[in-house]
């Protein structure tokens, strides 16, 4: 065990360079479409009448997403969404249920890492078609600004399954996640791209972990290890 036995090491039996793979093949197509819409867009509002309030919804955009991907971490990923006759109990359950326990079960498995196009387009969609009910450049670039840091909160998410760079926020977040997978961290450390929401809502690591986690020992322990683990391609 990594980190002084708080955080899992990769399974010997995984591949770790296939499930990466894997991984990166099923987001390449919604990192592509979310991107170009959001840089298009963010073009488009540079262009207009009123750059800098484009640049700062688009800001707004990123920081909003922030808590948002907590609150979906936590209580619809980690929530429970039972089956049942209604079409929308029956659709939270289809959309909802097999995404994060199969990730915790098989946190290395390259079918669990992020959504697919597939589950992620129609709620992107939906956001993007209520941006325009309001003027432009401020609701679509806000919007915008929200879709772009879910692609990167993704890619973070895949990079610290998969991947060991040597600077100081991977290390810290890599910790934080890999944490939440280990056996004590299932009701901790839901944020995925920072810590910050966790000390809002008391869901942090304990401070002993975090001592034994983020400590000096663990850092150079860390470091050694990326020097002599091959990243997979």
């Amino acid at each position: 065990m990594e980190a002084v036995g708080l955080i899992p090491d990769t399974p010997t039996h995984v591949r770790l360079k296939q499930e990466a793979r894997r991984s990166r093949r099923r987001y390449y197509p919604s990192t592509i479409l979310y991107t170009g819409y959001c840089i298009g867009l963010l073009i488009l509002g540079l262009r207009s009448r009123h750059p800098y309030e484009a640049v700062a919804f688009f800001v707004a955009g990123v920081v909003l997403w922030t808590p948002v991907e907590y609150l979906i971490h936590r209580y619809v990923l980690h929530g429970r969404f039972a089956d049942g006759p209604g079409l929308v109990q029956h659709f939270l359950h289809k959309q909802f249920d097999p995404l994060h326990w199969e990730h915790h079960a098989r946190p290395w498995d390259g079918n669990h890492i992020s959504g697919t196009l597939k589950d992620t387009l129609i709620f992107s969609g939906s956001f993007v078609a209520i941006s325009f009910l309001f003027p432009f450049p401020e609701g679509p670039l806000l919007v915008a600004g929200f879709l772009q840091a879910s692609v990167v909160e993704e890619w973070i998410h895949h990079s610290v399954h998969f991947y060991r760079f040597n600077n100081r926020y991977f290390r810290y977040i890599r910790r934080h996640h890999l944490y939440h997978h280990s056996p004590k961290g299932m009701q901790v450390g839901f944020g995925l791209t920072n810590g910050f929401w966790d000390i809002v809502w008391d869901t942090r690591i304990p401070e002993t972990d975090r001592r034994a986690l983020y400590g000096k020992r663990s850092t150079a322990q860390s470091q050694s290890s990326d020097r002599h683990s091959p990243e997979p391609r």
